[in-house]
């Protein structure tokens, strides 16, 4: 069974950080582009980051110098460090092969549960 398991989201304060990782099972992570995306409560989904199997990155303007996705083919695992949060980064945040680069574009249908990040005091 082909899965993607999200971890680490939770509740941090403006300013803080949080690592969120994304986990494949029954299939190989090496093979696709893997992107994060994320949707908040009344709004449409958008692209976060997405990273290619030879490692060329992109990211939403409104993330960019302050997350950091990064995979790593050997635990089929692919991450998404997130600095200096902000209250509207507040979202569930899902990982999702493949995805496309230049455009943070959706292609394909695999997905995780989601994690919850909550930004507040």
């Amino acid at each position: 069974q082909l899965q993607l398991v999200e971890s680490g989201g939770g509740l941090v304060q403006p300013g803080g950080s949080l690592r969120l990782s994304c986990a494949a099972s029954g299939f190989t992570l090496d093979y696709y582009a893997i992107g994060w995306f994320r949707q908040a409560p009344g709004k449409e989904r958008e692209g976060v980051s997405c990273i290619s199997t030879g490692g060329y990155r992109n990211y939403a303007d409104s993330v960019k110098g302050r997350f950091t996705i990064s995979r790593d083919d050997a635990k089929n695992t692919v991450y998404l460090q997130m600095n200096s949060l902000k209250p509207e980064d507040t979202a569930v945040y899902y990982c999702a092969a493949e995805c496309r680069v230049w455009d943070l574009a959706l292609l394909g249908d695999y997905w995780g549960q989601g994690t919850q990040v909550t930004v507040s005091d």
